[in-house]
């Protein structure tokens, strides 16, 4: 028993954690602390929501408490007009300055995803030239992600149409929720191809490193433009370095030297450089005169011997000697111990195993590293469940939710202008079969039924009303009077000419959250002549379906 104990213990010493591995984790679950949208399926909407977290994670995870700075960027460009987007911008500027891809290695959730499906053992493509080539590619995505919003203005190309961390953060997660099986009315063909997208990263991250991260997020390349500049990272010093390649060849990413545009701060060199050329910049602002005294510049003579040494440790040939040669060249000699250090040494020895963890515990406690690491990591700790318990106990706002069967609760929204003379939207007073439908511009499946309700409409002239409100949180640069006069539906055929009513929803009515609304659009609700609910659907409803409710509620 005691040896299948140790065995236990030898497992989970060999497979602990590291240090980057454990704050990949905090910041995963940090950026995604409301835990409790994940039990219920609902968006978190709070004031944090407005603020922009440093690596991709999407703000329609259940879990999510703040916005993607790509996410935001999008949209940001896409409301803005011919004006800067300042906000976005500066946030960006500050994480690239401060940190730069150190938020790729260190805080991005979906990077520590794809490291993750890595470490499933099968056969895996090492880089070369050709994935060289290819992490450009991230940045021709990034131009384009920055243009269209700017030239089709309202269209977030990236997370309309590829990003694969919102399929699964955002779709995947709320369709997982038993609460939301109304979504699935809505999927289309968009779902499916962003379905197939994640499905290929996915895979493609158990065989290649970092896939995605290497080859397509522009968020990535974003970061990557402060590489140098960055305040935190790692360095290089060329005095000290020998050119023995160790760095680059250890490393997964495609890199060509220590810190360039395709590195991701991870720090894994560090260990990796015999002559102690590589550190982490910045680290002097937390912890001064703490770190070991550096190896001196090496001279270009040494430099050919220290490399012969390292490609030799490189390849497992060190021999005891080579290494005494090395350490000296390094100007690693050891020296004499002083008198109270061989007394600390000789009481150590002395102790029993239990005194001696006690000694290292308080040695390591008047060490100002070990300090500040130990105080640090009790914060973060501290703030992680302070997170968790604020998000698990904010109550939602709470509205009154009305279903089928029950009295439609009055209102009164504004319409856009129109060929009818209808100024108002009112539920007072309702005489007739009444449609409402939830939609907004960029909405596709909301926009291809459309031409189905106007025929609709158009044959129980008189006989019912059909108004199309607009959702307030999702207004299109310019407007969507703007739209409505400019844009044409699939048919060609102007917006502006339909004879439905165009209304506008507001965040302090947020009707749509009345009836029913679970942060999916459209959504098609029927009143009977009474004013009463007799049907609610989430997603597209189908014209045969729409003819049917309405003569149900004719009676």
């Amino acid at each position: 028993m005691k040896k299948f104990f140790t065995k236990v213990k030898d497992w989970f010493v060999a497979h602990k954690p590291t240090k980057r591995r454990i704050i990949q984790l905090y910041a995963a679950l940090l950026t995604n602390a409301n835990l409790k949208g994940f039990a219920t399926g609902k968006i978190y909407t709070g004031d944090t929501k407005k603020m922009c977290v440093p690596g991709l994670n999407c703000y329609s995870c259940p879990g999510a408490v703040g916005a993607c700075p790509l996410g935001a960027l999008q949209d940001s460009l896409a409301q803005s007009g011919r004006s800067a987007p300042s906000y976005i911008l500066g946030i960006l500027l500050l994480f690239g300055l401060l940190l730069g891809r150190l938020i790729c290695g260190f805080l991005c959730p979906f990077g520590l995803i794809q490291e993750l499906l890595y470490k499933i053992r099968t056969p895996k493509l090492r880089k070369n030239r050709f994935t060289r080539v290819l992490s450009y590619f991230k940045y021709v995505l990034l131009a384009i992600v920055i243009a269209i919003p700017i030239i089709y203005a309202g269209i977030p190309s990236f997370c309309k149409y590829v990003c694969p961390a919102g399929t699964f953060g955002g779709a995947v997660s709320l369709l997982s929720n038993p609460n939301n099986t109304d979504f699935f009315g809505m999927l289309g063909y968009l779902f499916t191809w962003k379905f197939c997208v994640l499905v290929v990263v996915v895979v493609a991250s158990i065989f290649i490193y970092r896939f995605f991260c290497r080859f397509i997020c522009p968020l990535g390349a974003i970061y990557s433009l402060f590489c140098k500049i960055s305040l935190l990272g790692v360095k290089l010093d060329k005095d000290k370095c020998i050119d023995c390649g160790l760095c680059v060849q250890g490393c997964k990413m495609d890199i060509k030297h220590v810190g360039d545009h395709e590195c991701i701060q991870c720090g894994e060199c560090i260990s990796v450089c015999p002559v102690q050329a590589i550190s982490w910049k910045g680290s002097q602002i937390f912890l001064r005169n703490t770190t070991p005294v550096g190896q001196p510049a090496v001279a270009e003579g040494e430099k050919i011997q220290l490399l012969e040494i390292a490609k030799a440790n490189a390849s497992g040939s060190v021999t005891a000697a080579e290494t005494v040669v090395k350490e000296e060249a390094a100007g690693g000699a050891t020296t004499a111990m002083t008198e109270v250090e061989e007394e600390t040494a000789v009481a150590q020895v002395d102790e029993k195993p239990k005194g001696k963890k006690l000694q290292a515990v308080k040695t390591a406690f008047k060490k100002p590293r070990f300090v500040v690491e130990f105080v640090a990591w009790v914060l973060a700790t501290l703030l992680l469940i302070g997170a968790i318990i604020g998000y698990a106990v904010t109550k939602d706002k709470k509205i009154m939710v009305y279903a089928v069967g029950d009295k439609c609760p009055e209102f009164i929204l504004s319409t856009y202008k129109s060929d009818n003379d209808v100024e108002m939207v009112s539920t007072y007073g309702i005489s007739k079969v009444t449609v409402l439908n939830y939609w907004y511009t960029d909405c596709d499946p909301c926009k291809a039924e459309l031409p189905e309700f106007e025929a609709v409409y158009e044959e129980y002239d008189g006989a019912i009303d059909m108004f199309v409100i607009h959702s307030y949180a999702a207004i299109p640069q310019g407007g969507v009077q703007n739209f409505l006069d400019t844009a044409k539906d699939k048919n060609g055929r102007a917006w502006n000419s339909y004879k439905l009513v165009f209304a506008q929803d507001t965040e302090e009515l947020n009707t749509y959250g009345m009836l029913g609304g679970k942060y999916a659009f459209p959504m098609t609700v029927i009143l009977n002549s009474s004013g009463r609910i007799t049907f609610v659907r989430q997603g597209s409803c189908p014209e045969d379906i729409l003819r049917s409710e309405i003569i149900k509620a004719l009676g």
